[in-house]
């Protein structure tokens, strides 16, 4: 049930294990999407704008439970690259118990502080308490963020990214039921939407433990294997934590261009949050290979075939520059089609202003598959800590614009930020990564 990358042709290999890892985050942004759609057309724009002025608060937070999760499974996929299942066991079982330790916590202080922080980010007096109960259900549910995020990240780290996709198609099902249930008939609101995505991806989560432990032979634990090894918590933090910082240094320059967006209007905010989606929708390729680059760089390190971590990358750069130039005709020629799934057909200055953004944003997405797959494959490499640093390059850049390029150009600057920050953490990411190789490359003549 499990898949060794350590051989094999790459090409192969690495679009067999994405396949799986695409459609889950297609499912992923599905649950968003439905949400955004039925909140769009059936509780008004300024309730889609209360969901979307929550986005880079909501990716402070959530793409720090992410980067934590996919940090803790960059020893366990070591250790299964390196065939040491005993010491794969103990990683296992330990960050569970360390995760469990920290989603309680973060729980606890997002959910009493979430309303501040909306309103440092300037969020519109009509918009600000709704948007404050759609966060705060969503950061309720961050311990079972947590256990669905940490569990499909172990599965992963052993070659098997088909397992997690089955149990997240029954849990968006589910979602979209519970989004109609909740919202259309029980007229529950924004809370509605929020609460239908807390319980899907809770249920995600408990299905995929459980089989976590029940499906594979190499996590049979014995008593032993379930004992608390504390000495185990500085490695998986020491993986986990840089990468979930890195999410949320650049989600800290997103607030601060949130901010910024937020003092343009709500429907502003409305028009942008509708092209957001359409990138997030269109570049989940982007994000599985670069999920599956962090597995594969780790499993090849761990079995020292280092050789093989560049030879993963050059055939992803390549798959990733043709689907970006696919994906931007496809945003020039339909993307109006695809925001109207969002707003209402007769905001027609609304649909070009977004149309404008998703436009701009796609002729950008070859250097936003860099920072995704090079980022990962540093992090994979073992160099999580350096990798913080293209974070605070997108940071900046997204705080210029912010602070001086948005209160000059308005609208149009905030399509131009993303794309500013990508090229700058694509500078620093590129020349890491080379630093980081020959370095590699070194140690292992050595050994």
């Amino acid at each position: 049930m499990t898949k060794d990358l350590t051989s094999g042709n790459p090409f192969k290999l690495i679009i067999s294990f994405s396949i799986p890892l695409f459609f889950s985050y297609l499912l992923q942004q599905v649950y968003n999407i439905v949400d955004t759609i039925i909140v769009g057309q059936y509780l008004g724009k300024e309730a889609l704008a209360a969901v979307g002025s929550t986005s880079s608060v909501n990716f402070l937070v959530i793409g720090f439970v992410l980067g934590v999760c996919s940090g803790f499974a960059i020893p366990i996929a070591n250790r299964f690259g390196a065939k040491d299942f005993t010491k794969l066991r103990h990683f296992v079982v330990n960050s569970l118990y360390l995760s469990g330790i920290i989603s309680v916590i973060m729980a606890l202080v997002t959910v009493i502080f979430c309303k501040p922080i909306l309103r440092v980010m300037q969020t519109p007096e009509n918009i600000i308490d709704n948007a404050a109960i759609y966060i705060g259900w969503i950061f309720a549910g961050i311990p079972f963020a947590f256990l669905y995020n940490l569990s499909s990240g172990i599965i992963r780290a052993f070659g098997d990214s088909k397992t997690p996709l089955f149990f997240l198609i029954i849990s968006t099902v589910l979602n979209i039921v519970l989004d109609i249930l909740f919202i259309i008939t029980f007229g529950w609101g924004i809370a509605g939407a929020a609460i239908a995505t807390v319980i899907a991806q809770g249920f995600s989560g408990i299905l995929c433990t459980i089989v976590l432990f029940k499906k594979y032979d190499i996590l049979q634990l014995s008593k032993d294997d379930k004992k608390l090894r504390t000495e185990l918590f500085a490695p998986l933090c020491g993986s986990g934590f840089p990468m979930g910082f890195q999410y949320s240094i650049t989600a800290v320059g997103n607030m601060l261009l949130q901010s910024a967006v937020n003092s343009l209007g709500s429907d502003v905010v409305a028009c942008v949050s509708s092209a957001s989606k359409i990138q997030l929708f269109l570049c989940c390729p982007f994000d599985a290979l670069g999920t599956a680059m962090a597995t594969w760089t780790g499993q090849n390190l761990g079995a020292q075939k280092v050789s093989r971590v560049k030879e993963g990358l050059f055939v992803t750069m390549i798959m990733t520059l043709i689907y970006s130039i696919v994906m931007s005709c496809v945003v020039f020629a339909f993307g109006n089609q695809f925001i109207k799934l969002f707003l209402d057909s007769s905001e027609i200055t609304m649909i070009k202003d977004s149309h404008f953004y998703a436009k701009v944003v796609s002729l950008f997405y070859f250097p936003l598959a860099i920072v995704i797959i090079v980022r990962a494959t540093i992090q994979g490499m073992g160099f999580s800590k350096i990798a913080i640093f293209a974070g605070v390059f997108e940071m900046s850049a997204r705080t210029i614009t912010a602070f001086l390029l948005v209160p000059t150009f308005g609208y149009v600057a905030t399509a131009f930020a993303s794309p500013l920050a990508w090229g700058m953490a694509d500078i620093f990411l590129i020349i890491t990564f080379c630093v980081c190789y020959k370095k590699l490359i070194k140690s292992s003549k050595k050994i």
